[in-house]
């Protein structure tokens, strides 16, 4: 391949770029005419994209569990953003939300639905799990959003709307058991398929795809308690199979991953919210952090022998099932 060759294709990549760099930052107009409801608005991430809407001037309805998020959100913003109490896991609180939404919005319809709301735990090791830990997390995660979705997507037809989805990176690369991974990987699917779906009807969809930040879902207070809930309430075989010292170990990486990789700097989320909101062209994937970046979403991409080992290097290992083996050599 001669040097004009090669000097062509670098010129094209380059104007590519540039041109992809002006069109990502084309923006939308009049955004105070156009409504945005948000779940999970009680703290972290929902918290601040609320506040930030609100400056901006969109008109904001913020659906919070509880009456003290409510309250707390208020007093921080003006009485022109509007709250919601919203339980995803139950029906008549989504169709309350849904109705309080199409009286707020009349004939303009739903601009941005920014899927927010979720829970981690319980997570653990698959083994220390039952069927009601899965459906704590996924019942909130993932049923909890489709339907909230589904309920408001005639509003969002009607506006020509967004929708803004939030997975994580561990719906890219599963590495801990439990619902987290399973009900984000199931929002990446839905989104995917409900982008395909709403395209004729000018509604976008964009996923937001976050590394490991400081918010509720992160909080080590809340994780290790759940732990020690599913510690202790294990069979004895199932204990002597990680052996006495795993818990213990299992806790120490935990703090390590989330002292190391958290970040404390919400905006680099919601920076990618409100771009898929008020981008001309919003993007159909965002990943957010630079752990997401640059170490997560990377290494869903390769081979799963080398996830593996990766994350072997990261996770405590049973140390059980080494003893249990050496035993039964030396009664052989």
């Amino acid at each position: 391949m001669g040097f004009p060759v090669l000097m062509g294709i670098l010129t094209s990549a380059i104007i590519l770029f540039m041109c992809w760099i002006i069109r990502d930052n084309i923006k939308i107009k009049d955004a105070r005419e156009k409504y945005v409801f948000i779940t999970g608005c009680d703290s972290g991430f929902g918290n601040l994209l609320a506040q930030r809407l609100h400056q901006k001037g969109f008109t904001v309805i913020a659906a919070c569990l509880t009456e003290k998020g409510s309250q707390e959100l208020q007093a921080c913003t003006s009485p022109a953003l509007k709250t919601v109490i919203l339980n995803l896991t139950n029906t008549k609180s989504i169709d309350n939300a849904v109705e309080f939404v199409a009286e707020e919005t009349g004939s303009k319809g739903l601009y941005g639905l920014v899927n927010n709301a979720g829970r981690a735990t319980p997570i653990g090791p698959t083994d220390w799990l039952d069927m009601e830990d899965f459906h704590r997390v996924l019942d909130v995660n993932l049923i909890g959003l489709i339907e909230v979705t589904l309920k408001f997507l005639p509003l969002l037809k009607k506006a020509k709307g967004r929708v803004v989805n939030v997975a994580s990176v561990m719906g890219r690369l599963a590495f801990g058991g439990g619902g987290y991974s399973l009900s984000k990987w199931g929002v990446e699917s839905f989104s995917d398929s409900l982008r395909r779906d709403m395209q004729h009807f000018g509604v976008k969809v964009s996923i937001i795809e976050p590394g490991f930040f400081k918010t509720g879902v992160t909080n080590l207070e809340i994780i290790e308690k759940d732990l020690h809930r599913l510690w202790n309430r294990l069979s004895p075989e199932v204990k002597s199979s990680y052996g006495e010292k795993y818990f213990n170990n299992y806790l120490k990486v935990q703090r390590l991953s989330m002292n190391t990789f958290c970040d404390a700097d919400l905006s680099k989320v919601t920076n990618c919210m409100e771009h898929a909101l008020t981008a001309q062209y919003p993007r159909t994937r965002y990943g957010a952090g630079w752990d997401a970046k640059f170490f997560w979403l990377p290494l869903s991409y390769a081979p799963a022998a080398v996830a593996d080992i990766m994350l072997k290097l990261l996770l405590p290992q049973p140390l059980g099932i080494k003893k249990s083996l050496a035993k039964n050599q030396i009664d052989v």
